[in-house]
């Protein structure tokens, strides 16, 4: 079931696609994922706590169900709060009682601004946020914002995720603090690069 709903999400070509699929998918996620091994929240929240300030409130950007959300709080962040697009998702993810404010937001919104640390985890990828978005987050953060991003075996296999990433590394406008390529979902053989970018 787990692989059938990671293929359709790969699959899908629109907004809309993605959002019924999630929909679809909320019910049963946790439980899939970790089937799988599902490791690359921790991965990332752990990161993520060797650079940014765990003092300060953090947004979990794409929060899902909130796995993410709980390896941040056991990384030792306090004060997560959680966006995602799918009401579905969000609504597994209160049931956690882990996050200080939990919001729906639509692919065109705006970035919310204020957080001097965002995760995005498994957000900016193919069946996910489009390349666009890594800037977007970028932008939200002030001088010296940390950014927790993860690239699985498919983002990394498309020029225009990498290219959206170097541009920003090359231009000086990001510095590249961690990169580590690992376990993503080791029960079908993927793997994800975790990213700790600090802005310039």
């Amino acid at each position: 079931m787990a692989s059938t709903f990671l293929d359709r999400i790969y699959a899908a070509e629109t907004d809309d696609e993605r959002r019924q699929i999630y929909t679809e998918w909320a019910a049963s996620y946790d439980e899939e994922v970790s089937v799988a091994g599902y490791v690359t929240p921790e991965r990332l929240a752990n990161a993520l706590s060797d650079h940014a300030d765990k003092t300060t409130p953090i947004l979990d950007f794409g929060c899902g169900t909130g796995l993410s959300g709980l390896a941040l709080k056991a990384a030792g962040f306090a004060q997560i709060d959680g966006t995602d697009i799918s009401e579905e998702m969000l609504a597994k993810a209160r049931e956690k009682a882990i996050y200080r404010s939990l919001s729906h937001i639509a692919p065109t919104d705006p970035i919310p601004s204020g957080y001097s640390t965002i995760c995005a985890s498994g957000v900016v990828s193919a069946g996910a946020a489009p390349p666009s978005t890594l800037g977007d987050l970028l932008k939200a953060l002030p001088q010296g914002g940390h950014l927790g991003l993860s690239y699985n075996d498919h983002t990394l296999k498309d020029p225009a995720y990498t290219g959206a990433l170097n541009d920003w590394i090359d231009c000086g406008a990001t510095r590249l603090l961690f990169r580590e390529y690992g376990d993503h979902l080791p029960g079908i053989g993927l793997k994800s690069t975790v990213y700790v970018l600090e802005k310039a």
